[in-house]
């Protein structure tokens, strides 16, 4: 197992050896609004913390925008993080501010400056994040090696390298492309030649649904690889579907924090009503913040059986004594019950509570 470095941002700690078994892996946004729009931005990003996020991004465009960086620090309790290009000035009014993290491409600034605010942050713990964009790759690094996930990794290393120079090490890196494959093979590249801890995602990943997809793709596959330290999922789309796709992927890959519905998705063997008990399950632990797997199953042969993983579960099947549709109640692989179609909601529903 690589033991990646540790980096604070606030409160969190990205990277060690606890993130490569899914341990914190932590939920990013960004915010949305104009950065002039203050009171705005408050609001969503009270709505993002609400809803899971761990730790949020605002564009500071120019000096007089790090006044928002001020009030959300005194809004919010998760770890904000000031998103600056070209202008060093820029990052030190954001980290006056109160900024817990920088994000910057360091090729976009003159040496001096350079050492300026990273001499800066190393004062005052603040981490940077050199985010590389397959849109924004310096030309000699383009010139050596074109468009690839290679140059997107030598960018990030080069750019850690230039800090690494002046003594800086509390380095978070992040290489995006909008092309999936080009995208995981930079961060593989990444964690083969350095320990730094990785910011994933895909970026310019489209509206939701394919945004969804292409990040489930790119980001689940990283995680499954034990990659990353906190994601990103980046949709043309208000940000808290960016939450909710974020929180649904996690889950996919075993690192979820909250309820996971499993379900099968019916054939002529189904009696009952597995499409609507499933979203009904799912609606009932919304909100819930137990990893609990929960299994709705439309036959005995998908129920106790193929979820056998499940912690609890239904499964349709059979008759009752009188003539009703009926299925099990199942915990772990084992019947523990039979139950009438009409009542498998709300057994299921006590169950999960007391499990809850």
């Amino acid at each position: 197992m690589i033991i990646k470095k540790t980096v604070k941002v606030g409160n969190l700690t990205l990277g060690g050896s606890s993130s490569a078994n899914g341990g914190n892996i932590y939920i990013q946004s960004m915010l949305k609004k104009p950065a002039a729009d203050i009171e705005g931005n408050i609001r969503q990003a009270l709505e993002l913390q609400e809803a899971g996020c761990d730790i949020i991004r605002a564009a500071v465009p120019e000096k007089k925008d790090a006044a928002l960086i001020y009030r959300l620090k005194e809004k919010v309790s998760m770890p904000v993080v000031a998103d600056i290009h070209f202008d060093y000035k820029i990052a030190l009014e954001a980290i006056n501010a109160g900024a817990d993290k920088i994000r910057l491409n360091p090729g976009n600034l003159e040496a001096s400056d350079r050492k300026t605010v990273a001499e800066i942050c190393q004062k005052r713990g603040i981490p940077i994040r050199i985010g590389i964009n397959a849109g924004s790759l310096e030309k000699e690094v383009l010139r050596e090696y074109g468009l690839c996930a290679r140059a997107l990794a030598e960018s990030a290393l080069r750019n850690a390298a230039m800090l690494e120079e002046i003594g800086f090490s509390d380095i978070v890196l992040s290489v995006k492309s909008s092309t999936v494959k080009m995208t995981i093979d930079a961060y593989r590249i990444l964690h083969e030649r350095c320990t730094y801890p990785l910011h994933i995602g895909v970026t310019e990943a489209g509206t939701k649904r394919i945004g969804i997809i292409k990040s489930a793709v790119g980001i689940g596959s990283l995680l499954c690889d034990n990659i990353g330290d906190t994601i990103r999922v980046s949709l043309t789309a208000e940000p808290l579907e960016e939450i909710y796709a974020a929180k649904d992927l996690l889950k996919a890959v075993g690192f979820g924090r909250t309820p996971e519905v499993i379900s099968c998705p019916t054939c002529g063997r189904t009696e009952i009503d597995v499409m609507g008990l499933a979203e009904e399950v799912e609606k009932f632990v919304s909100g819930m913040n137990k990893p609990l797997k929960i299994a709705v199953m439309g036959c005995v042969v998908n129920g106790s059986g193929e979820a056998r993983e499940a912690d609890i579960g239904i499964a349709g099947g059979g008759r009752s004594a009188n003539g009703n549709k009926s299925g099990v109640l199942f915990k772990k692989g084992e019947v523990v019950g039979k139950i009438e179609e009409e009542k498998m909601i709300e057994v299921l529903k006590k169950e999960i509570e007391e499990l809850l």
